[in-house]
Formats: structure tokens, C-alpha cells, sequence
């Protein structure tokens, strides 16, 4: 067992876990909510709506905020609160953005040429933009008079500055980890709980330490490695989606999940109707890391784009540049129906990803509390 140095535990003490988490209240009392059950912040994949569909259940409704202008994430938080007094988590990302690269970018265009020439696309006419822009001053300024009670952050933490003000109002923390070397640097760096984010995990990887994918390990190896190694509560995330992965997780020292893909397919969700075909086919049953959508890793139902490129392909520009030069293609297949060139995110366990309401979803899983 290694060290243990969260929650009064000094480094060298060798205190189990159940005595860490025995100083605090349970997770769910801490973020006030009636069940240790999250929904996963999707961006692109739903709104307010979804969010306050699993408060209203029981379990933390979460609003994805990174591509979100500060208006339109105020009218989103307005709307969540007009529906439910439940307390919320609003997501952002902690990227570094990259500098322009022009040469890098000249050579993602080529490689996407043959495509655009297909549906007759101009690729020259592509706008230059990242996208997504992390958590910053601008964001913080936007967020504060909003006091959420939980605000959780991918790609790591913000700069010690904007996470003291974030802490001020009196928000929990949290934050995504992929290794025990993420989740030990996120308790070290001001964490109030930790993500355990598996390979098995739909969407992007939250790896912010190493960008190299074969670290990365499965939820049900990492988690009791995490409990071992730190003290903050933990949540599980990734190949979640019954009553039986909750109580796995818990067995393994969770202190709650995180679940996303099994609400994917949910009348609140906003994703297209390509999207859940393929999330209710067999398609779904083959997923892979990719980078080519957006510039990091990020787990989706295989498409054509992924099959012709490689799914992780050097080429890909660095986060999140890459998604400008996809938007056309995208649009183009979609219209005549097709998903080959759109980021058809989904874990590796869409087994239970159905079209029932998300409070449906969220009493099967609380059935494994």
C-alpha cells in the first residue's frame, strides 16, 4: 500500500481507507445530493435539460460548459435553477491552448483534401479557430456571480489564482484523473474529490501528466490503485451503465459514479439521430481512441474518418485545432445521413443505452448503492 497523505493523513502513515473517508461526511451529503450518482458533463451531447432531468432523480446534473460563450452558459445555469433548487456541477477544461503551427496545419488539410474534394468542400475556405477555450479569468469572472455548488475540471486543475476563487464561493472541486500519478497530483494541487476516469470512458480522456495512451488503464484496475494511494473520495467513471457496475465500483472503494454514455440515448440528450442509431446498433459494440476530432484522445464508435486515417494519427493538429477543418465534413455526411465523419462518442459499455427517460437510468443504477 503506498503512502497515504489525504484528508490529515500524513505522508508515511499507512491509514486504510475506510478511516480516511470515516472523517468526512459521505460524498453525497457533501455535495448535497440524495444518491452518489453524477452524469457525466457531455459537450455537444446535451444541455440544461439532461441536467436537471438527474437532479431532479436523485444524483448531480452536470452542464458542459467548455464550449459554452459566459452568455449562453448564464442562460443555461438560469434555466437549470428555474427547474430545480438541486445543486449543479458546471464543467471546463484546463488545456493549454497551442501555438499556431502553420506547417502542422498545412499538412491536416492535405490529408483531409481527398475528403473535401468528395463532397465538393472547399478546404481553403476551413475558418481558423480553437474551438474550446479553457478555464480562465474572463471564465471565472463569468462564473462567480453564478455560485455553483460544484464545479469539476478536465485536463487537470486552473491556475492556483482562479481555483482559490472558484473554492471562495464555497464550491467542491473536482477534478478527472486517468493515473494514480493525475490523481495524486490533483489531491497535492487542491482537489476536494477525484474522478477516476477509466479507458473504458466515452468521450475525452481527462490525461493531462503524459499524452502517451498506453497509460491508461481500465476503471476496475485503476480505482482500487487510486483508493490505495490517496484519500479524497473518489468517483468511478467509465463502462458504468448498470446496477451491477455501480456496486463493482463501490466495492473497489468508490465513493460514487459517473455515468455518461447510458444517458446518452435519453429524451433529454441533444445528440443527433445518427448518433443514437449507431449508440442502438451493432456499430457500437467497436470503439477506439481517436484523435482525429478534435486533437486528444477521446474514445467514439468507430467511423470511416477513424478507419482511413488510423484512429491516432500524427497528423491530427494539436488539441483542440483539429475540429475546424472536421465541421464541413461532418455537415456534409450528416445531411445525406451519414455519421463517417462525425465524433460519435460512446464508451466501450452502450449496453444500456436506451431511449428511457434519464430518471429511469438513474433508479437501475441506484439499485446497485
Amino acid at each position: 500500500m503506498s503512502t497515504c497523505r489525504g484528508r490529515g493523513g500524513q505522508a508515511g502513515s499507512r491509514i486504510p481507507p475506510e478511516s480516511v473517508m470515516s472523517q468526512s461526511p459521505a460524498l453525497h451529503q457533501r455535495l448535497g445530493i440524495a444518491l452518489p450518482i453524477l452524469q457525466a458533463p457531455m459537450a455537444g451531447a446535451q444541455g440544461s435539460a439532461l441536467a436537471i432531468a438527474v437532479a431532479r432523480a436523485g444524483g448531480l446534473g452536470a452542464l458542459p460548459c467548455a464550449m459554452l460563450s459566459p452568455e449562453a452558459m448564464a442562460e443555461e445555469f438560469a434555466a437549470f435553477r428555474a427547474a430545480t433548487p438541486a445543486p449543479l456541477n458546471v464543467n471546463f477544461f484546463c488545456h493549454v491552448p497551442p501555438e499556431p503551427d502553420p506547417a502542422a496545419q498545412a499538412r491536416w488539410h492535405a490529408a483531409l483534401a481527398p475528403f473535401f474534394a468528395e463532397f465538393g468542400l472547399d478546404i481553403d475556405a476551413v475558418p481558423e479557430g480553437p474551438g474550446r477555450r479553457p478555464f480562465d479569468r474572463e471564465t471565472c469572472d463569468a462564473l462567480e456571480p453564478l455560485r455553483p455548488e460544484v464545479v469539476s475540471f478536465h485536463f487537470g486543475l486552473p491556475e492556483a489564482a482562479l481555483l482559490e476563487r472558484v473554492k471562495a464561493w464555497g464550491a467542491t472541486v473536482l477534478a478527472s484523473a486517468t493515473t494514480v500519478a493525475e490523481a495524486e497530483w490533483l489531491e497535492a494541487r487542491g482537489a476536494d474529490a477525484v474522478i477516476v476516469q477509466g479507458l473504458e470512458a466515452g468521450g475525452h480522456r481527462g490525461m493531462f501528466l503524459d499524452g502517451e495512451v498506453t497509460t491508461q488503464v481500465g476503471t476496475f484496475a485503476l480505482l482500487p490503485q487510486v483508493r490505495e494511494a490517496i484519500g479524497l473520495p473518489l468517483i468511478a467513471a467509465g463502462g458504468i451503465a448498470d446496477a451491477r457496475g455501480v456496486a463493482a465500483a463501490r466495492a473497489l472503494g468508490a465513493d460514487g459514479v459517473q455515468v455518461g454514455t447510458a444517458l446518452l440515448c435519453c429524451p433529454e440528450a441533444t445528440i443527433s439521430a445518427i448518433h443514437r442509431r449507431a449508440l442502438q446498433s451493432e456499430a457500437a459494440r467497436h470503439t477506439a481512441l481517436t484523435n482525429l476530432y478534435s486533437g486528444r484522445p477521446a474514445r467514439g464508435i468507430v467511423t470511416r474518418l477513424m478507419r482511413e486515417l488510423g484512429p491516432m494519427a500524427e497528423v491530427a493538429p494539436a488539441f483542440p485545432l483539429a475540429t475546424a477543418a472536421i465541421a464541413p465534413l461532418r455537415t456534409a455526411a450528416e445531411a445525406s445521413g451519414s455519421g463517417d465523419f462525425s465524433p460519435l462518442w460512446a464508451g466501450q459499455n452502450a449496453s444500456r443505452c436506451r431511449e428511457v427517460s434519464a430518471a429511469e437510468v438513474i433508479e437501475s443504477l441506484a439499485a446497485g448503492l
